[in-house]
């Protein structure tokens, strides 16, 4: 069989693939040591089944060590690149922004810790919620790896009840809507807003009704008085109507055993994602957002952008537009334009 990587080359114009930080890359290829390959790919299928179809039965997907060591080896990477795509961001209209403490909520193994710490050198302690005891466990044990200095895991059930008072420079809520009615999301929203005190970050797939969540969740922080960080260019209503919907992608490196357990070749996958990103204080507005990617042809761009005046629409660049054109030749989906 042909090596996949022998007919791939890296365009300088596109990022490359993210890859999980170091650390936690050793962390977790320890965690799947010796694990029969054969078992992994059945749990791996399994949660992504019902992942895909957003089974809410009561059950927990992660549900057993097997299902969180799965996790491990096939969603991991793919959603701290989400996560931490999101982060980027949000932190690059919010260059002020130095969080020192995180609450994290639905934290699975970790994720949105290690790509907050990435993002933001100036965090310091988090607190993290996790209802699964299999990937709580396996969460803890990774976050011994990390820089944090105070790091608090704790069993919580964020449907039924989220007993925080206290207040985080820093809130995330990263791919949990989809395991929860539109009732308990929203409720939810409204208490993790309570407890932020600088910026929330909520990150969900890609999907159109991973958009319809995030619109719910954008219409009531709007009602809240929260400030639109990321994506959005505006508060005002949505102009994207269905079958279009807004999401964004990410690139990611697959590991061999990643590859294996979800019987793939090509060694990246994309991982496809919706974020917004609120904070109590203004940030930098943003001119526009692209919001697809971008089509080229032979002295021709053409960027779909999310306006400030609350509109969506197409800008055509030439090369006689000049530097402007030059600039949208850089752009990328997902990039402030």
């Amino acid at each position: 069989m042909q090596n996949p990587l022998s007919q791939w080359q890296p365009n300088p114009d596109i990022p490359l693939p993210m890859e999980l930080p170091t650390h936690l890359r050793l962390a977790v290829d320890a965690a799947l040591e010796g694990i029969p390959l054969g078992r992994l790919k059945d749990a791996a299928d399994l949660l992504s089944r019902r992942y895909r179809a957003e089974t809410r039965d009561g059950a927990l997907h992660l549900s057993s060590d097997l299902a969180a060591r799965a996790y491990l080896a096939t969603r991991l990477p793919a959603t701290y690149a989400a996560v931490r795509a999101s982060m980027t961001s949000a932190a690059e209209l919010a260059p002020d922004f130095a969080p020192a403490s995180l609450l994290d909520v639905g934290a699975g193994p970790g994720t949105a810790l290690w790509a907050a710490s990435d993002c933001w050198p100036s965090l310091e302690k988090a607190v993290m919620l996790e209802a699964s005891p299999a990937i709580r466990a396996v969460g803890e044990a990774l976050s011994t790896h990390s820089r944090l200095g105070s790091i608090e895991w704790r069993a919580a059930d964020v449907a039924k009840s989220l007993a925080e008072e206290r207040q985080f420079d820093l809130v995330t809520l990263a791919y949990v809507l989809d395991e929860l009615s539109p009732e308990e999301g929203l409720k939810l929203t409204e208490k993790l807003w309570q407890a932020t005190a600088g910026m929330l970050v909520v990150v969900e797939p890609g999907t159109p009704a991973g958009w319809r969540r995030m619109m719910a969740v954008r219409h009531r922080l709007i009602e809240e008085g929260a400030h639109l960080v990321a994506p959005c260019a505006h508060v005002a209503t949505c102009p994207l109507i269905a079958p279009d919907w807004c999401h964004f992608s990410r690139r990611v490196a697959r590991s061999r055993l990643h590859r294996l357990a979800k019987g793939g070749e090509v060694p990246w996958e994309d991982e496809k994602y919706i974020y917004l990103a609120a904070t109590r204080f203004p940030a930098t507005a943003a001119n526009a957002r692209v919001l697809a990617p971008p089509k080229a042809s032979s002295g021709r761009i053409a960027l779909k952008l999310c306006l400030p005046d609350g509109t969506v629409g197409e800008r055509l660049f030439t090369k006689r537009d000049g530097e402007g054109y030059r600039r949208a030749r850089r752009m990328d989906w997902g990039d402030v334009g």
